[in-house]
């Protein structure tokens, strides 16, 4: 087990390495090489960026595919403006309750969007309907996501 570091303001990456009290070297060896010791010291000191590669490997070794998530939203310029941000993982009964209410909401909104879209524009006056419906597929999108981050880490 390796000391732990005491300086502030860690990635989000060293937070959960250090909270399974794994070592950079034990990281290096569990990867066989792929990602060595000075890499990651790269990586959780902002010398260098991680690469996608880089990420998909934490997130297997560390069992937290919710560092792939962190690094699509955060460090990626398609997943800052695409990826819903999954800033926690709940248990499956309150992931799966708020996918309802999810669903629910779309479903109530679906006679408004039949009206809306059905000319194949969108009218001034239809505009704030319309918002409303984005918002719900952006919540739809996020309890999605949220649930296939802890399906993956149950079947890792």
């Amino acid at each position: 087990m390796s000391k732990a570091s005491t300086k502030e303001n860690k990635t989000e990456y060293q937070n959960v390495r250090e909270s399974l009290e794994m070592s950079r070297a034990d990281v290096d060896n569990a990867t066989n090489g792929a990602l060595s010791s000075s890499r990651l010291e790269k990586i959780e000191n902002n010398i260098q960026s991680p690469r996608p590669e880089d990420v998909v490997l934490m997130a297997k070794v560390y069992n937290e595919p919710r560092l792939c998530n962190y690094y699509c939203v955060h460090e990626c310029e398609i997943g800052k403006t695409n990826v819903p941000s999954v800033d926690t993982v709940h248990d499956l009964p309150q992931i799966t309750m708020k996918l309802l209410s999810n669903l629910n909401s779309l479903n109530k909104d679906k006679e408004r969007i039949i009206d809306i879209t059905s000319d194949g524009e969108i009218s001034e006056d239809e505009r704030n309907d319309f918002e409303v419906f984005r918002k719900h597929l952006s919540d739809m999108s996020l309890a999605i996501e949220a649930l296939k981050i802890w399906a993956n880490k149950q079947l890792s």
